[in-house]
C-alpha cells in the first residue's frame, strides 16, 4: 500500500517538475565555460582557493591548477604529474585488475594550510598521498607517501574526505580486496594520535561513504554513508542511510577504545513523507549554514536520495535535515550491541545510561563508560525531515549530486535554491517556493551519464564548478540575459533576476538601481508586467510578421519557438479558430495544414503560462502567384484525406 501511495505521488509531481527552459550544451542563451586539454582526464575532485581565485583539481595521474579569477575564464596555471611508474601498472595489472584502472586517480585534496594541500590517490590500486606547496606547484613537490586508509584503493569506490584545523577526517574503503571500511582521523596534531573505529563488527556493515562535513560550533564531524541494516528484520540486504559523529577533540581511550574513536554515534538517516515507502540510499548531500543571525541549530543538510526498489528506480528525492534535530536523536536513547550476535541489534530493558554515547569528551571516561559506548552507538530513534516531508520528488530524473544556497529577493524575503546534477547530464536549478519547487532551468554539463563526477558552489564567485571526465565546466548561477521581455523574466521565478524598467532588460538585483520587477513567489507577469502585457488579439498586434510563401496541395509545418515547456502552446488562425479536420498542431507545438486558397492567411502562435499570454510567433501564409495560376481548388473532404495521409506518412 505504502509503495502504491509513492507511485501516485511520484506521478502527481510530472507537471510539475518539468525545467522551464533548457539549454543544450553550445547554446548561445546561457554562458557556461568549458575547460579540457588533451591528455588530461577524469577531472573531478574539486577545490577552491580561500582567494576564489584558483580551483585546484584532482584529475587522473595529475593535479591541476586553474585560474578563475576572472569570470567566464578557466585557464591552466600549472600541473602537477603524478603517475605510477610502469612496473607499478604491471603489478597492478597482475593482480587481475583492468589496466584502464591502473592510473593514479586523485581522489583526496583538502587545503592543510596557507601554503599546502593535501592529495591522495589510488595509484594503481596502492594509494599513494602528498603534501604540496601551492606557491611552488610543480612535478618536485610531490612527496608520495602511504596512503592505505586515506583514499580508496578503486577509483569507482566512494570516499569522502574533511580537514579541520588542519586534520584530515576521512571515510574510505581501506584494504585492496574492498571489503573493509573505516572512519579515521590522520594527520593529527598536538601529539595526539590517529585514531580510527575500532575493528569490532557492528561499527560498520558494507557501507558506502557518500559526504563528511565539519561544524565547528559542535565541535564534531559528521560522515554521511549508506549501510546494510541489521536493527530491520523484515526484509534481507535493507539499505539505510546513516548520518554518524565523532568529536575533532577525541583522543581515544587509555585503554578501552586506546587509539579508537571514543565518541562515535550513528543514526538513521530517512527521507521520507508521512508512511510512504522512504527513499533509503543517500546519493549526497550538502550543508547550508543558518542565515546570518541564527542560531547553528538551523543550519540544515539537504541530501539526494533514490530507491533500492527496483519499482521505483529512477526517481529521487531531495530531504531537508535540521542540524538541531540530528543534536536531538544523538542525545537520546540508543540500541545495545548483542556481543554474540553481532547482527543482532536490542532495546535495553533497563533505562539505566550509565555514559552518554556520541559526547564529547568520552576519552577521558572511564572503562566501564567506554565499554558501554562500544555496544551502545547506533540511536533508537530516526533523523526525520523538516517539516515531515519531502523536499522535491522528481518521478523521471535520477539526481546524483547537489548543491544549495540562499538569496534574497527584491522584496526582502531570502529563497533557498537547489543545484541537482542529473545522471543524463543536465545541471538543474531549482528554487523552494511555499507551494512546491519550480525548476527555472536545465543546463546541460556533459553529454555521456557518467559514474564519477564533482558539484562545487562558490557563492562569492556565483558559479557552479562540475567536474567530469570530460573536463571541468563552469556556469554562472544565473543568466538573466536569456529573458527576453518582462514576462519571460518573471515567470522564470528566478530570485537573482529582475527586470529593468529604465534599460528594459532582464538583469541581475544588484544592478539595478531602483523599480525592480519581479514576483518569484507567484510568477504573475500580467499584474507586474503591465506595460508588456499582450493585447486581447494578439495577432493583430505589432508584432514582427514572418512572411511564408507556399504551393497550393502542398502541406505546410510552421514552427513555433517554445520559450517555455511550461506553457501552453496554441495557434490562432486566420478565422480565429482552427477545425480539426484542417489542422493538426504536433508534440512540438508546431502547425501543420494543407495550403489551399482557405487556409491562406495570418498565424499567430500563443504562450500561455501560469494566466499569462504572449505572442511568440505571427507568420503570414501566402500561395506564390505561380500556385494560384495552376491550382484547382477541390472538395473540403478530398483536401482533408490528402492532409491527413501527408501528416501520417
Amino acid at each position: 500500500m505504502a509503495l502504491l501511495v509513492l507511485l501516485g505521488l511520484l506521478d502527481s509531481c510530472k507537471t510539475q517538475l518539468v525545467p522551464r527552459t533548457t539549454f543544450a550544451i553550445g547554446s548561445p542563451g546561457r554562458a557556461v565555460t568549458h575547460f579540457s586539454s588533451p591528455g588530461i582526464e577524469n577531472t573531478t575532485t574539486l577545490l577552491l582557493s580561500n582567494d576564489n581565485a584558483t580551483l585546484y583539481v584532482g584529475a587522473r595521474d595529475s593535479v591541476l591548477s586553474l585560474d578563475v579569477s576572472e569570470p567566464g575564464v578557466m585557464k591552466m596555471r600549472s600541473k602537477v604529474d603524478w603517475s605510477p611508474t610502469a612496473q607499478e601498472v604491471n603489478l597492478c595489472t597482475t593482480k587481475g585488475k583492468n589496466k584502464m584502472d591502473c592510473h593514479n586517480f586523485v581522489r583526496v585534496l583538502q587545503s592543510l594550510n596557507s601554503t599546502h594541500l593535501y592529495a591522495c590517490g589510488t595509484f594503481a590500486f596502492s594509494p599513494k598521498c602528498s603534501y604540496m606547496n601551492v606557491e611552488t606547484f610543480s612535478d618536485s613537490s610531490v612527496r608520495a607517501q602511504d596512503g592505505q586508509g586515506r583514499c580508496p584503493f578503486d577509483p569507482f569506490q566512494r570516499n569522502t574526505a574533511v580537514t579541520a584545523d588542519g586534520e584530515l577526517y576521512v571515510g574510505t574503503v581501506e584494504n585492496f580486496l574492498g571489503n573493509k571500511q573505516a572512519i579515521s582521523r590522520f594527520l593529527s596534531r598536538r601529539g595526539r594520535t590517529d585514531l580510527k573505529l575500532d575493528g569490532s563488527p557492528g561499527w560498520l556493515t558494507d557501507p558506502t561513504f557518500i559526504g563528511s562535513s565539519f561544524i565547528p560550533s559542535e565541535g564534531k564531524v559528521y560522515f554521511f554513508f549508506t549501510e546494510t541494516s541489521k536493527e530491520y528484520n523484515f526484509v534481507n540486504d535493507y539499505t539505510v542511510s546513516r548520518v554518524a559523529q565523532v568529536c575533532v577533540n577525541d583522543e581515544g581511550g587509555k585503554l578501552v577504545l586506546q587509539k579508537h574513536w571514543t565518541t562515535f554515534a550513528k543514526a538513521e538517516l530517512r527521507c521520507q513523507a508521512g508512511k510512504d515507502l522512504p527513499l533509503n540510499i543517500i546519493q549526497d548531500i550538502f550543508t547550508l549554514p543558518p542565515p546570518e543571525g541564527a542560531p547553528a541549530d538551523d543550519t540544515l543538510l539537504y541530501g539526494v536520495f533514490s530507491s533500492q526498489w527496483p519499482m521505483v528506480s529512477g526517481q529521487s528525492a531531495v530531504c531537508g535535515f535540521r542540524l538541531g534535530h540530528i543534536k536531538e536523536v544523538f542525545a537520546g536513547s540508543y540500541y545495545k550491541l548483542n556481543q554474540q550476535d553481532s547482527s543482532r541489534w536490542e532495546t535495553p530493558q533497563s533505562s539505566a545510561k550509565i555514559a552518554n554515547p556520541g559526547e564529547c569528551g568520552m576519552h577521558d571516561a572511564a572503562d566501564d563508560k567506554l565499554n558501554f559506548v562500544r555496544s551502545n552507538f547506533l540511536t533508537q530513534r530516526s533523523v526525520t525531515p523538516v517539516d515531515k516531508g519531502l523536499v522535491l520528488v522528481s518521478p523521471d530524473q535520477l539526481y546524483s549530486r547537489i548543491a544549495a544556497l540562499r538569496t534574497q529577493a527584491a522584496n526582502g524575503r531570502t529563497f533557498t535554491v537547489l543545484f541537482l546534477l542529473t545522471e543524463s547530464g543536465f545541471l538543474h536549478k531549482v528554487v523552494l517556493l511555499d507551494k512546491g519547487p519550480h525548476i527555472i532551468e536545465e543546463i546541460q554539463v556533459f553529454q555521456q551519464p557518467q559514474s564519477v563526477k564533482n558539484i562545487l558552489l562558490s557563492i562569492s564567485k556565483g558559479v557552479v564548478f562540475v567536474g567530469s571526465s570530460e573536463g571541468v565546466v563552469q556556469i554562472p548561477v544565473s543568466s538573466c540575459l536569456s529573458y527576453s521581455n518582462c514576462a519571460e523574466c518573471v515567470l522564470a521565478r528566478d530570485p537573482f533576476c529582475g527586470w529593468d524598467p529604465d534599460r528594459a532588460s532582464c538583469a541581475e538585483l544588484s544592478d539595478i538601481l531602483h523599480g525592480v520587477v519581479q514576483d518569484v513567489e507567484q510568477g504573475n507577469a500580467a499584474e507586474v508586467c503591465e506595460a508588456s502585457q499582450s493585447s486581447t488579439s494578439p495577432c493583430s498586434s505589432t508584432f514582427p510578421v514572418e512572411e511564408r510563401s507556399v504551393q497550393l496541395d502542398k502541406v505546410v509545418r510552421l514552427a513555433c519557438p517554445r520559450a517555455s515547456r511550461q506553457a501552453e502552446v496554441s495557434w490562432q488562425g486566420p478565422d480565429g479558430s482552427l477545425p480539426t479536420d484542417l489542422y493538426l498542431q504536433l508534440g512540438d507545438g508546431s502547425l501543420s495544414f494543407l495550403a489551399t486558397r482557405r487556409t491562406q492567411g495570418t498565424y499567430c502562435c500563443l504562450a500561455t503560462e501560469n494566466g499569462y499570454t504572449q505572442t511568440l510567433t505571427v507568420i503570414s501564409v501566402r500561395a506564390s502567384a505561380t500556385s494560384l495560376l495552376s491550382s484547382v481548388q477541390g472538395p473540403t473532404l478530398s483536401l482533408t484525406i490528402v492532409f491527413i495521409y501527408l501528416t501520417l506518412i
